[in-house]
């Protein structure tokens, strides 16, 4: 039932309300591109952990068609090292750092084919073919990324084979290692804070002082602990220091083309809002956070949504398209839907009534357990209802939902998406109007247990005139509550088919949903070729 979809942008509203314009990082630094060979694989330990790449996915011709891939043939690959402490455990459910390394090195793969990462834990004093095979990556390396190293032996070792490395970025680890960005150090302010972005003083260099707005998004992202923000802080190291990333792209502005298309088009948009307070409230929010920090953007206009907003967006966004951008729906990971449902072959009347789920023996679809996207699917209370609309072969999906705002008030959501078919069944393309923006989506129904138990849904997604894009996944069931430990094997088979760990996974919370606004439109129509009215099922 997850705001999936919502779609995150920031407003660059900075030129109204703050002379700071938000996007002062630079595309490109002047680093030096190194073009020897990177190891192609590593042996097992600092011990190296070979990336595995994905194998290569043929993509629905309905999708294929809107996201043709563009060959980058030019531009040298970005090569990125990561040392991990040996038996270190991150705090996304103690899954250890190098297993969630390994996994970050897979999804960069999803956005750049070019992006190569490979990860070593430090023990690498047992082998010497081992650590000889670290220092050849450390020798063309344009990233290094330190995670979880405390051992001051291998402290020493980094500090020392580390000097020529143009990035280094520590997290988690020990003060005596100095992170560096575009070559220069950045100096510590103090010796007790480990994690990078809190670790960052004044430097003498201008470059490490333009770079204080990025050390502050890779830090406060960081500090989420997920997936998601985990690459974001490499894409934005990526693409402040070595060369741009096309899905941060709105990190750089347009100057005053900008300003002169809001005021040119849209001022009494600009008026209306800036004097109502709820919506004078969300371009504040929204200027305190980076433009392409979907969590931070999403949780002001949840917060402070109001028509005012919405009629804002509208005309800046979506109709004018001041901020000149442009996003695609991701084609990576392709994910492919379930074939067969108790048996038979999937149909599309079928699939939809997959989606449609437990309304009319319940007053809701689904109710979502849990969710991979860290901006959508952590809201609590989420009840997801799929129903045919009046009109012939017209399908919708409203999400219903809880927000704990900024300002510490409980308020319910409710979105209205319209829901087509896609060529393959199990396949489906949903777009919405929310808060004054268009997204499109593509679904795909993963797997639905027999029973009904529990269902998994992929999408993948774009705000286009927001510039935003991202993927996610939603775990759900009749009643909010995980399926049953039976399912284990077949979940994280469907998780696999997403290119989704089970770590990954944000837990919703179901446990104060009194009263959601649910009901359906007068003429709604639910099944037609599944009958779930006495369906019944165990969550143990």
């Amino acid at each position: 039932m997850s705001l999936e979809t919502a779609p995150l942008f920031h407003l660059k509203t900075g030129l109204l309300l703050n002379p700071r314009f938000p996007a002062s990082i630079p595309s490109r630094s002047p680093l030096h591109y190194h073009r020897t060979s990177f190891p192609s694989q590593a042996s097992q330990s600092f011990r190296a952990k070979t990336t595995i790449k994905p194998k290569k996915t043929e993509l629905p011709a309905v999708l294929e068609s809107e996201t043709a891939v563009t060959e980058k043939q030019s531009e040298p690959p970005v090569r990125i090292v990561s040392i991990v402490g040996a038996g270190s455990i991150s705090p996304l459910k103690g899954a250890p750092w190098d297993e969630v390394m390994l996994h970050t090195a897979k999804r960069l793969k999803w956005v750049d084919e070019g992006y190569e990462m490979l990860v070593f834990t430090d023990d690498l004093y047992q082998s010497k073919d081992q650590t000889e095979t670290l220092l050849k990556a450390l020798s063309c390396a344009d990233i290094l990324l330190i995670v979880a190293i405390t051992d001051q032996e291998s402290v020493k070792w980094i500090q020392t084979k580390s000097k020529n490395v143009p990035n280094i970025v520590c997290f988690d680890s020990s003060p005596n290692l100095v992170n560096k960005l575009g070559g220069s150090y950045v100096q510590n302010e103090t010796s007790e804070i480990f994690l990078f972005g809190k670790t960052f003083g004044i430097s003498q260099s201008k470059k490490t002082g333009d770079s204080m707005d990025l050390v502050h998004t890779v830090s406060e992202a960081w500090d989420r602990h997920n997936s998601d923000d985990i690459r974001f802080c490499v894409l934005v190291i990526i693409n402040a220091y070595i060369r741009p990333v096309s899905i941060l792209k709105n990190l750089r502005s347009k100057g005053f083309s900008t300003l002169n298309c809001m005021v040119k088009n849209c001022g009494p948009q600009i008026l209306n809002c800036l004097l109502d307070p709820n919506c004078r409230k969300a371009l504040q929010c929204l200027n305190k956070c980076s433009p392409v920090d979907q969590v931070c953007n999403y949780r002001c206009i949840a917060s402070y949504e109001s028509p005012n907003l919405e009629a804002f967006s509208l005309c800046v966004l979506q109709k004018n398209n001041c901020l000149e951008l442009d996003a695609k729906i991701p084609e990576k990971p392709y994910v492919p839907p379930m074939a067969k449902f108790r048996g038979e072959d999937l149909s599309s009347e079928i699939a939809e009534d997959l989606f449609v789920g437990w309304l009319g023996s319940l007053d809701w679809s689904w109710r979502v357990v849990a969710g991979q996207n860290p901006a959508y699917d952590q809201f609590p209370c989420q009840y997801q209802l799929f129903y045919r609309g009046k009109a012939k072969g017209s399908f919708w999906y409203e999400p219903v939902f809880q927000v704990k705002t900024l300002e510490g008030k409980v308020v319910w959501r409710r979105r209205k998406y319209r829901v087509k078919r896609g060529k393959i069944p199990g396949t489906f393309y949903f777009s919405v109007l929310d808060n004054g923006v268009v997204s499109n989506e593509f679904w795909t129904i993963v797997d639905v247990a027999d029973d009904f138990s529990w269902g998994l849904f992929h999408y993948s997604g774009a705000a286009r005139v927001a510039g935003q894009s991202y993927t996610g996944a939603v775990l759900v069931s009749p009643d909010g509550a995980y399926p049953a430990e039976k399912e284990s094997k077949r979940l994280v088979s469907a998780l696999e088919k997403c290119g989704i760990k089970e770590w990954e996974l944000f837990t919703v919370d179901n446990c104060s949903c009194q009263d959601p606004p649910l009901g359906l439109p007068e003429g709604s129509s639910l099944h037609s070729a599944i009958d779930v009215k006495d369906q019944k099922w165990t969550s143990t």
